[in-house]
């Protein structure tokens, strides 16, 4: 809102009307499945900064309480603004759930360069695959044993949790796709990111030009 305030002043305020920031409550390793042992190169590289609209779109999956159930959540992010330009919610860490967070983009698939995730089993599939070569997209995956390879995902994961998989609970897999939506609203037009000048990722993108795709 433009307003210049220091972090003690915040601390104060938030003291005297007993309001904590949200921290984790609860860890759960989800064990791997095994790697992907694929020769495709990281053609990303760590460089996710200054890039241009659509030109990377990285993906990821985290896990979240659905009754007595795990279920599992996979994002695309676009590194242009932080915006979450799709993403999917079941009860199957497989390549079928990053397979409906891809057709499912905001935009168009052609328009988006190239396409980066861990190497995690599930995004080695031929699902995929089909996919990416439809729409001409090249493939960048993260070295082995390397999660900051991917540390815009991971980051994105991490504010996920935080914000809204701890701060919930779901009972059932439509309860949570309803509430996601809303989240991933509200995060891309509203929530304010630093790295954006405190600006929404929406925001961001109508602000510096990056709605118009070349």
């Amino acid at each position: 809102l433009g307003y210049q305030v220091s972090r003690r002043r915040i601390a104060r305020i938030m003291k005297e009307n007993a309001l904590v920031s949200n921290y984790t409550v609860a860890q759960y390793k989800v064990h791997s499945k095994g790697c992907n042992e694929s020769n495709i190169s990281n053609i990303v590289d760590r460089e996710f900064d200054d890039r241009n609209n659509l030109e990377v779109a990285v993906s990821d999956l985290t896990y979240v309480r659905v009754g007595n159930k795990w279920n599992y959540v996979c994002t695309l992010v676009d590194l242009a603004n932080r915006e979450v330009i799709g993403y999917s919610a079941g009860p199957n860490k497989d390549a079928s759930l990053i397979e409906k967070a891809l057709l499912r983009c905001n935009y168009s698939l052609k328009d988006i360069k190239i396409f980066h995730s861990d190497r995690g089993k599930e995004y080695d599939n031929i699902k995929i695959d089909n996919i990416l070569e439809t729409f001409n997209i090249k493939r960048s995956l993260s070295r082995k044993g390397n999660p900051y390879d991917n540390a815009v995902s991971e980051a994105m994961n991490k504010v996920l949790k935080i914000e809204f998989i701890y701060q919930n609970k779901f009972e059932t897999l439509g309860e949570l796709e309803l509430q996601l939506a809303e989240y991933i609203y509200w995060y891309n037009h509203i929530r304010i990111h630093g790295s954006l000048g405190y600006m929404s990722p929406i925001n961001y993108r109508n602000k510096t030009g990056l709605g118009m795709v070349a």
